[in-house]
């Protein structure tokens, strides 16, 4: 590990330990060189798969676009921010034990979809009928029976 304060390469790690998450490594440090101490984390960097959209184009996956989408479907309506949260973290975990080096935007526009299904009818509707390029109001009623779940009489 390369010293911040005088660039040295021989560093001694004093003292590791585990954060409270379990997620990352804290390191203190001391130069060699310098006699000065730092701290650096260790954690783990994980992969997610390079989204194919439908033009054929290759996108590196960002969080903060899938996070935008939820929430701007779920935009007024009665949904935690907490939800949204796991939501998203589900999405992820579905992209990362996939294993694939690319999935099709398409994947996860249905993951979304199903997300949003769970969390709220209202923003399933409004997001399917972006994604699915609504056309008439057909297509609305049809996304609408496909939620509602049968009364029982």
């Amino acid at each position: 590990m390369k010293c911040p304060f005088c660039s040295s390469f021989d560093t001694q790690v004093i003292d590791s330990r585990v954060s409270e998450e379990g997620d990352t490594i804290r390191r203190r440090r001391r130069c060699t060189a310098c006699d000065r101490r730092f701290t650096t984390y260790e954690r783990v960097e994980l992969v997610m798969p390079a989204l194919v959209k439908r033009n054929g184009t290759r996108v590196e996956f960002d969080v903060n676009k899938l996070r935008g989408s939820l929430n701007l479907a779920l935009r007024k309506r009665p949904v935690s921010t907490e939800d949204v949260d796991a939501a998203v973290a589900r999405i992820e975990e579905s992209l990362l034990v996939s294993g694939l080096r690319e999935v099709a935007s398409g994947y996860v526009g249905e993951l979304v979809m199903g997300e949003l299904k769970k969390l709220d009818q209202v923003a399933y509707v409004r997001f399917a009928s972006v994604y699915k390029s609504f056309e008439d109001l057909g297509e609305f009623v049809k996304a609408i029976d496909e939620i509602q779940v049968p009364s029982k009489s």
